[in-house]
């Protein structure tokens, strides 16, 4: 049976072998020379029309195979809005399979009553295969989200769509019954106070830039006048402060200027995984339990960036097998906005493994811009 990927190929093979009957048979004629090369020539336009033809018919298949994958992204993976209650988003996704625009990976963020809720997974498997558990299990948390008063319930909400969704498919397919989601939950309450719900997934990220700890500074020296201005004039008198204090008048060095401007802006970064708690398995698995709670795990402060990641940004290797070196690159990347951070972090990751992934990958990240 000829699959429709493999349509394409037929099609240029019997043109091919059209073509090239038709000038054998011409050639092989008895007959003069000069008409046989015409025949050839008629015959070998026509095999270039039609490979033209077959040409423009399946680029346009592919345009609309890309908007089909593109409407289906959009609706499930939804662009995040540029703020959420206080929260700068930023997302991204990569999927493994070639040509695919969405994958086994899921993300999401929305306002609730409760608190802001976030949710990111990871299905087995990777690319289109895994995209129909993928859309059960976003679809829950997304209706469960507003309605649970608790992360515990939109969790089994989860749970169950999944299991729906994985008897469906065993019928027809039964390696779908193996299937199974590493999730977590989040939940960031007004103060920035963090609950969460790990099922077999990644702890995130969090990235701040602290200022160091120094003394109140004293009062300083006037500062030595340059070179370049100490030459042939007398400074002006210094005017003074209503303090009485003389205030500096002379000019100041542009070199000392910067490098001091420069010191006072540097920020140490911390960069460092969420305090979790326990990590449940992942969803199809086992059934959740039936005591599980939300754990506090922290908070996000104003001017902190939480990093969540699914597994196949870590395990990326590169083409001498070594591992993505995620928190280092967020280091480098820890001063750049949400969407500078999630560009960042794309590339690097892009550039260590050569462009070829071998699961797919989805990035989400939330700045707490409250004040």
């Amino acid at each position: 049976m000829i699959t429709r990927g493999e349509m394409p190929l037929v099609r240029r093979v019997c043109v091919l072998a059209w073509a090239g009957a038709a000038v054998s048979w011409e050639l092989s004629t008895p007959g003069r020379l000069v008409p046989s090369l015409a025949t050839c020539a008629a015959f070998l336009l026509l095999a270039t029309g039609c490979a033209v033809h077959i040409r423009r018919e399946l680029l346009g298949e592919l345009r609309r195979s890309q908007e089909i994958a593109g409407a289906a992204q959009r609706a499930l993976l939804r662009p995040l809005p540029g703020r959420i209650d206080g929260l700068t988003p930023a997302a991204a996704q990569l999927s493994a399979s070639r040509g695919a625009a969405v994958g086994g990976d899921l993300y999401e963020v929305v306002p609730t009553a409760y608190g802001i809720r976030v949710v990111i997974g990871d299905v087995r498997g990777h690319g289109l295969p895994a995209l129909g558990a993928a859309a059960a299990v976003l679809g829950a948390f997304r209706e469960g989200a507003y309605d649970e008063p608790s992360l515990d319930g939109v969790l089994r909400r989860m749970e169950r769509a999944l299991g729906r969704h994985v008897r469906d498919r065993a019928e027809s397919e039964p390696a779908a019954a193996e299937e199974f989601v590493t999730v977590l939950l989040l939940q960031i309450a007004r103060d920035g106070a963090l609950l969460a719900l790990n099922c077999g997934h990644p702890w995130p990220y969090v990235i701040a830039c602290e200022l160091d700890s120094e003394p109140e500074p004293e009062p300083e020296p006037e500062p030595e006048p340059c070179a370049a201005h100490s030459r042939g004039s007398a400074p002006d008198p210094a005017p003074r402060s209503r303090a009485g204090r003389a205030l500096s008048a002379r000019p100041v060095c542009e070199d000392r200027v910067r490098a001091e401007s420069a010191s006072s802006a540097q920020r140490p970064t911390r960069v460092q995984a969420l305090a979790g708690g326990e990590t449940l398995p992942p969803l199809g698995v086992v059934p959740v339990p039936a005591d599980m709670w939300p754990q506090t795990c922290g908070e996000l402060r104003p001017g902190e960036t939480l990093f969540l990641y699914t597994d196949g940004a870590e395990d990326a290797r590169d083409r001498a097998g070594r591992f993505f070196d995620l928190a280092g690159v967020l280091v480098q990347e820890a001063a750049a906005t949400p969407t500078r951070l999630v560009a960042g972090v794309h590339a690097a990751l892009l550039r260590h493994t050569g462009g070829r992934l071998v699961d797919d990958v989805a990035l989400l990240v939330l700045r707490n811009d409250r004040s």
